[in-house]
């Protein structure tokens, strides 16, 4: 009789909660984390006005199924759905950080152009996950720099080049890492490395590579602007995924922010640049955090 009573009581909980009015929201972001095992996944969610600020949020899921096809630094469009003390996330579907200006589609339609005349380009470009080989450039210090040295520290990178005329290209991006050197202050340099790889080296050399790191206040001891030969560039940046091509002093280029983790792994590969810094900034901590 008890059983029963406990049985009874517990089914008309249920019947309760299910009939609770649900609050639904439109969210997106950025993934930082995922265990399928719990059925939850972590991220850095722009800001809903009247909802809520930016900020990083764990999310439960009802079907684990969901949380497969997720990946650190994978963007996101879902549903935060409120019901009772119920907090969760439904309808999430992969969205994209690329640009649709017409230089990025350029760009783009240039690399697909390029894939087609040369099959082994996408073979070049390092999966998340595996190990990224190492290179050699040099810094705005006139120092040689090796990727490998950096082994056991976090490593944020990106590409640019001083005479990019669009804000929003590699500008942005730059300080994207500037503003990721800021909130880490305590950690650059000993935890956490930055790296901008020039992709105008004949131009970004010498006293205006050192200009060009100058103008984002880069410390050179933490952040370092890499330049080399052409065909050096070309090949690191063939590692990320990036094409660039020259046309009357300027360049037509894609956008990508990398992050290596503590054992050299590509860990995250961000296309593009609908992503915000404070987004940067959170899939580098979740790195960083990573067990070693």
């Amino acid at each position: 009789m008890i059983r029963r009573m406990a049985l009874l009581l517990l089914f008309a909980l249920l019947g309760s909660s299910a009939g609770l009015a649900a609050d639904e929201h439109a969210a997106k972001g950025i993934v930082l984390e995922v265990a399928a095992t719990h059925r939850t996944f972590v991220v850095s969610c722009e800001a809903i006005p009247g909802y809520m600020d930016a900020m990083e949020m764990p999310f439960s899921v009802h079907d684990p199924k969901t949380l497969e096809a997720l990946k650190p630094g994978m963007a996101v469009t879902f549903t935060i759905v409120t019901r009772g003390k119920n907090l969760y996330a439904e309808k999430i579907e992969p969205a994209s950080t690329q640009s649709f200006e017409s230089e990025p589609m350029e760009a783009g339609s240039l690399s697909a152009l390029h894939a087609v005349l040369d099959p082994t380009a996408n073979d070049k470009a390092v999966k998340v996950g595996d190990p990224v080989p190492d290179f050699s450039l040099t810094d705005q210090a006139n120092k040689e720099v090796h990727l490998s040295q950096f082994r056991g520290k976090v490593v944020a990178l990106t590409f640019g080049y001083s005479r990019c005329p669009n804000p929003n290209y590699c500008l942005r991006l730059s300080n994207n890492l500037g503003r990721v050197e800021r909130r880490f202050h305590e950690k650059a340099g000993r935890e956490l490395v930055l790296m901008t790889i020039a992709i105008d080296p004949e131009h970004d050399q010498g006293a205006t590579l050192t200009e060009y790191a100058n103008s984002f206040h880069a410390d050179a001891d933490d952040w370092h602007f890499l330049t080399g030969q052409v065909a050096d560039v070309k090949t690191v940046a063939a590692m990320f995924g990036v094409n660039f091509w020259s046309s009357e002093g300027l360049l037509t280029h894609t956008l990508h922010t990398v992050i290596i983790d503590r054992k050299g792994k590509l860990a995250v590969n961000l296309e593009g640049n609908q992503f915000t810094a404070k987004q940067l900034g959170d899939l580098v901590e979740s790195v960083m955090d990573r067990p070693s």
